[in-house]
């Protein structure tokens, strides 16, 4: 089985221990190490398949902290570097009564921005099946070169691109530059994910099979649409499937959707599923996979943080 490459932020999430009050309002909060990219590689890893995470942190326990998490999650660290130059990002949480969330973050800059497109080698995508990139670090800083060298080299070594832009608007002077940034990326990737409320900042169209119809023009061939309470979708130019959301005690949404894409990009990789496939996967095989995806995201909105489940764990939940 090949491996998910992911590349971009690592960063500490300080979760509130109190729910339904704002974010001026939390007295008490938990370390938890976080990062889409990085919760995205660890869902791979958690469930039996091989991930690797490219990222920078700063020399400090913070930074410390990130890399004995992702070890211990069985995440290859070896292209996770460290500097001096800033302190690994910080993101203070808040969440509402139904668990949803509000941001802030502390990385003017941090250690990640810092990562530099002569650092992303081709030795570090070998045997790779798949690159994931989100939007947080295609800020104007050398990470946002590093990405492009990263989509290079994975193309080159035959991987299938992953593009889950995961919008965080308090990262940026002004979301017009969120999305011009966004929409650069986007005929880079072979697969993008979007929450149904990113569907229109993204792609301009309100409707997710004519948003798809316009990323598919530019080259995408799988487009991934979880909807929170009302489910997930996912559309290829050839078919789409739908999957119902599973009913379970919510207690923070923090890592929902990279779990979704993640416990996605190992059923592709497990089942040996490239760039050539993706558009013409049966939607009897889509639905299995979109249903395989809910139950693994709803174990982890079961829990504080993006906390990902082992696959044992997942059988015991849903042994069917």
């Amino acid at each position: 089985m090949k491996k998910v490459v992911a590349i971009g932020e690592l960063l500490i999430d300080f979760v509130p221990q109190q729910k339904g009050c704002a974010l001026d309002e939390v007295t008490h909060f938990e370390r938890v190490a976080g990062g889409a990219p990085a919760n995205v590689a660890a869902a791979v890893a958690r469930l039996g398949g091989h991930a690797a995470m490219i990222s920078q942190v700063g020399e400090d326990a913070f930074g410390t902290h990130i890399l004995k998490v992702l070890e211990g999650n069985g995440v290859d660290i070896s292209s996770v570097f460290r500097t001096r130059r800033a302190n690994t990002g910080l993101a203070f949480v808040s969440l509402d009564a139904t668990g949803n969330r509000e941001f802030s973050f502390f990385r003017n800059p941090s250690a990640d921005l810092f990562l530099d497109e002569a650092q992303i080698q081709l030795a570090m995508f070998a045997d790779c099946a798949a690159l994931h990139f989100c939007s947080v670090d295609l800020v104007d800083w050398p990470v946002r070169a590093a990405h492009r060298r990263a989509i290079e080299l994975a193309r080159e070594a035959g991987a299938l691109i992953s593009f889950d832009p995961n919008v965080r608007l308090p990262l940026w002077d002004d979301p017009a530059d969120c999305q011009a940034a966004i929409r650069a990326f986007l005929p880079s990737a072979d697969l993008v994910k979007l929450s149904d409320d990113e569907v229109e900042f993204v792609t301009g169209c309100a409707d997710e099979r004519a948003a798809a119809e316009q990323l598919f023009a530019d080259g995408c061939k799988l487009l991934l649409v979880t909807r929170g309470a009302h489910g997930s979708a996912v559309y290829t130019p050839q078919t789409e499937a739908f999957a119902e959301t599973l009913s379970v005690p919510v207690t923070d949404t923090t890592g929902a959707g990279d779990s979704f894409i993640g416990s996605f990009l190992y059923q592709l990789t497990r089942d040996g599923v490239g760039v050539h496939e993706l558009s013409t996967l049966p939607q009897a095989q889509l639905k299995r996979y979109l249903r395989f995806s809910a139950q693994y995201a709803s174990l982890t909105v079961q829990h504080k943080g993006a906390v990902m489940a082992t696959m044992d764990e997942l059988k015991q939940a849903y042994p069917d």
